[in-house]
């Protein structure tokens, strides 16, 4: 789910995906075409991301990064009325897939950005409009050399934490152990978050804090891989 800007001025930039593009649909093509003006958000350049600008109300707002198909997001937002919800991903089939389950669903409160999620929360979301922020199997990079690329590092969750409003969490996930102790470290070293379920500790179960499962955490788990949930709490 991330990726390497050759860009001279950005030699090492983390993006917030890898795009991997399989074919689309014809449903999702339509999708595409005719239900993202609907609910779909198209950035201009003074736009901010707040549950009033979104929704017309101020129920909570919940960013998901990098979304997939979607499966746990639909039913995320299915499950919480009371919550606003805005996924952000440039895989265009998850895209479409997701405008069709909104419209099948008649959800009212989940809108899509098919934006690099770097970009719009430096640019798109002001300090304090996020409730929660929820990151689940990002492109792990399992290769020692490819390390670099993954999105849990110091740098964005640093740029992460002001965008929260007091206590406010971050919700990671991932199949790969290497990957899970490499999150648990980044989070702990901040002091302005703190571990739910005490230093150090993983969440025990995802059915404690609402995470339905994916074709990830499935696909991990046939392969014989765990599944780690990590949850901090912005304390300030």
């Amino acid at each position: 789910m991330t990726i390497v800007s050759n860009s001279p001025l950005h030699l090492r930039k983390i993006l917030s995906f890898v795009r991997r593009e399989g074919r689309l649909t014809c449903s999702q093509e339509r999708a595409l075409k005719d239900l993202f003006p609907i609910y779909g958000v198209e950035l201009t350049d003074n736009f901010l991301l707040t549950s009033q600008a979104l929704f017309n109300n101020n129920q909570p707002l919940v960013l998901e990064i990098g979304f997939g198909m979607g499966q746990s997001l639909i039913q995320m937002a299915l499950d919480n009325p009371d919550k606003n919800y805005l996924g952000i991903e440039v895989h265009r089939p998850g895209v479409g897939h997701v405008l069709l389950e909104i419209e099948r669903t008649d959800l009212k409160n989940l809108k899509i950005i098919c934006q690099d999620a770097i970009e719009v929360l430096a640019h798109h979301v002001p300090n304090g409009a996020l409730m929660g922020v929820q990151i689940f199997f990002p492109d792990p990079w399992h290769k020692r050399k490819h390390a670099k690329r993954r999105l849990i590092q110091e740098s964005f969750i640093k740029n992460l934490i002001p965008k929260l409003n007091s206590h406010s969490w971050i919700h990671l996930a991932t199949d790969w152990e290497d990957y899970a102790k490499q999150m648990m470290k980044v989070m702990s070293e901040f002091s302005e978050l703190k571990n739910r379920f005490g230093p150090n500790q993983f969440c025990p179960n995802p059915n404690l804090i609402g995470r339905p499962s994916t074709k990830f955490q499935v696909r991990g788990e046939r392969l014989g891989h765990g599944v780690w949930d990590l949850v901090f709490e912005k304390t300030v």
